[in-house]
């Protein structure tokens, strides 16, 4: 069985302030062969641009909105001075944006040692929820299994043609059971999830930190975090870390008893298709 090193980086790409020009039409530009996401798809996304006060340089992230003043994404992203949070359309700088300290960053203390606890949370200013902006289902328990389920991953990651998206990107992912990632990655715990990346189809460099969401339910299933060392375009599961395997942390965090979590924040109300 040959077994590949995991490879937990930041995946960070670089911006630099310049737009990339980009043609929607093109499927060069389209990251892994997913697809453009049409306004309305993921109002729980959002893009976040990780700083330092010591330096100009930028890096990106994504993230997903799970409470008014809450949103999650991945430990490796919470390691700079600051973020900016922007929310609400389709383009990567948003329709708004909340910039954030490390003061209200919150990592899984068990996070770089142990696999499967790249997880993190962000305290934000309080934000209304419209048709652009709203929040993800958090699963319904820690014990949820999400194997052989259809799901969906955005981001305003690396694109074919090496540039970061300007225009929020998605691909489509089966999750796939622990056993079988288990035969790319070695032995993985309850706090990694993986999922199949046919020809090409996965998430990329910039996209660490977005969520993993179902089709049913539209569920947070896992946060992007990492990929194969041979990179996200060779076939290899995309790595995401269980969002149901930290439930209760998150609940603790956020000050809610974990079996009021699901219930206490539902779904907002708008249209899928």
């Amino acid at each position: 069985m040959k077994q590949l090193a995991l490879f937990l980086f930041l995946a960070f790409a670089l911006v630099n302030g310049n737009e990339p020009t980009e043609d929607q039409a093109d499927p060069e530009n389209i990251i892994s062969n997913g697809y453009s996401a049409y306004e309305g798809k993921a109002p729980y996304m959002v893009s976040l641009v990780l700083g330092s006060v010591a330096s100009s340089a930028t890096s990106l992230c994504g993230g997903a909105i799970i409470a008014n003043n809450w949103v999650l994404t991945a430990a490796q992203c919470l390691t700079r001075d600051f973020v900016e949070i922007h929310y609400g359309s389709y383009t990567r700088r948003g329709q708004f944006a909340h910039r954030v300290g490390k003061g209200d960053f919150h990592v899984q203390d068990k996070w770089p040692k142990e696999k499967g606890y790249d997880i993190g949370l962000i305290r934000t200013p309080y934000v209304e929820f419209t048709f652009w902006v709203n929040k993800v289902n958090l699963p319904s328990s820690n014990a949820d299994i999400f194997d052989n389920k259809w799901a969906v991953a955005c981001g305003w990651g690396e694109q074919a043609n090496g540039q970061v998206a300007n225009w929020l990107q998605c691909v489509d992912l089966e999750i796939m059971g622990s056993s079988t990632c288990s035969r790319y990655y070695g032995s993985v715990n309850a706090g990694v999830l993986c999922a199949r990346t046919p020809e090409g189809k996965s998430t990329c460099g910039g996209d660490i930190g977005g969520p993993l969401v179902t089709y049913d339910n539209h569920t947070v299933a896992g946060v992007t975090s990492f990929f194969s060392a041979g990179g996200c375009r060779v076939g290899h599961p995309a790595g995401f870390t269980s969002v149901a395997a930290h439930l209760d942390w998150i609940s603790t965090t956020i000050g809610l008893p974990s079996d009021n979590i699901y219930e206490t924040y539902p779904y907002g109300q708008y249209q899928y298709t």
